[in-house]
């Protein structure tokens, strides 16, 4: 039987990564001749990872599925303490990504490097996080948990509409968000001028 919270997990974590990986495009382009374009697009993406992953994304897992794989099968103890960990390492480590950001637009290249070495280890975290999370978390949960487990977990999951996900109706709350990343990064990231 599939589970509708899994499947939300999954889309949620490929657009996730879609994102994470268009970050790290952007990052490695640099600003070219357009430094506050390309200032406004990084700063839409990791404002983007803040709002939705990090707030919604995370705090379901952490809530809901974790303690019941846990208390189904206690043998993934270690992983979901350090998925755990991660979520709150995330949490603050995009932030410091955004003043690292800040930082770099309004003190100038001393900065860059500082924001540049943070991203990659960010992103790389941030995926192989994922990646423990779907060869090891779910797979355990599609084992163990009951039928009450899974009808709270699809319940609570199908209230996520993730932003940047093309299956839900767009959220108006986050169509000017959407609009910005899409519009204004540039291909093949986005649809502005490459």
């Amino acid at each position: 039987m599939k589970h509708s919270s899994l499947q939300t997990i999954r889309e949620e974590h490929a657009s996730l990564a879609a994102m994470l990986q268009s970050l790290r495009m952007m990052q490695k382009r640099g600003p070219g001749n357009d430094p506050q374009q390309y200032f406004d697009v990084l700063g839409a993406m990791l404002f983007y990872i803040d709002e939705f992953p990090e707030k919604l994304h995370h705090t379901k897992e952490t809530t809901l599925l974790f303690p019941r794989v846990l208390k189904a099968a206690p043998h993934v103890a270690d992983t979901v303490e350090r998925l755990d960990c991660d979520h709150h390492k995330s949490e603050t480590g995009v932030r410091e990504l955004q003043h690292l950001l800040a930082a770099w637009e309004l003190l100038g290249e001393t900065r860059r490097k500082a924001f540049e070495d943070y991203c990659e280890r960010y992103i790389d975290a941030y995926m192989e996080h994922m990646k423990l999370e779907e060869t090891v978390i779910l797979p355990e949960a599609e084992k163990h948990l009951t039928d009450a487990d899974w009808l709270e977990l699809d319940s609570a999951f199908a209230q996520n509409t993730d932003p940047l996900n093309g299956k839900y109706a767009r959220d108006p709350v986050y169509d000017k968000l959407y609009s910005r990343i899409v519009s204004m990064a540039p291909a093949p990231i986005g649809l502005g001028q490459a």
